[in-house]
């Protein structure tokens, strides 16, 4: 079964560093386009300006690399509340970058991203990094928060084939297939 290539965009959600990685998936077969970070402004109390900086730097993003769905990390509540609902704003700007541009957002969590790339939930993030790099012919090793965003890219793609080998289409809610 031959399916269209797919561009996919990543999201590794941050409040200081958001990383982003673009790769276009066929089949069984995934290669590197594009990642970065979008890093905001250190100032404590600005937290309106580092929102702005993600939703305009993802929105450079989108347009620049055409996207056709987003994949995005799930927040996973945190020892210190305050770190979760800091993060969950820099999420909730990088999904609104998304649906601005008319795109279709999927959520994995950390756990599901790392078990489908590295094939263990509980990889090291060197063990994503050296992982992404090889899945992707990379040169060399990407940054975390880069590699993370690719990897999220990946399980997308990962479970975007294992839907389509099932016969199912690409419909998930809540981890399950819908």
């Amino acid at each position: 079964m031959i399916s269209k290539e797919i561009t996919i965009l990543g999201i590794d959600p941050g409040l200081r560093v958001t990383g982003y990685g673009v790769i276009a998936h066929q089949n069984q077969s995934s290669r590197y386009i594009a990642s970065g970070v979008i890093k905001t402004s250190n100032e404590a109390g600005n937290l309106a300006s580092r929102i702005k900086t993600i939703l305009i730097g993802l929105t450079q993003v989108i347009e620049e690399y055409q996207p056709e769905v987003v994949a995005i990390e799930k927040v996973f509540v945190n020892t210190n509340p305050q770190s979760t609902l800091l993060l969950g704003q820099a999420r909730g700007a990088a999904i609104s970058a998304a649906v601005l541009k008319d795109l279709e957002v999927f959520e994995y969590t950390a756990l599901q991203i790392k078990k489908s790339v590295v094939g263990q939930g509980h990889a090291s993030k060197e063990q994503v990094q050296v992982m992404i790099q090889k899945l992707l012919k990379l040169p060399s090793v990407p940054s975390t928060d880069s590699a993370d965003a690719l990897a999220c890219g990946m399980c997308h793609a990962n479970i975007s084939n294992s839907l389509a080998n099932l016969g199912v289409g690409n419909r998930m809610k809540g981890g399950r297939i819908i």
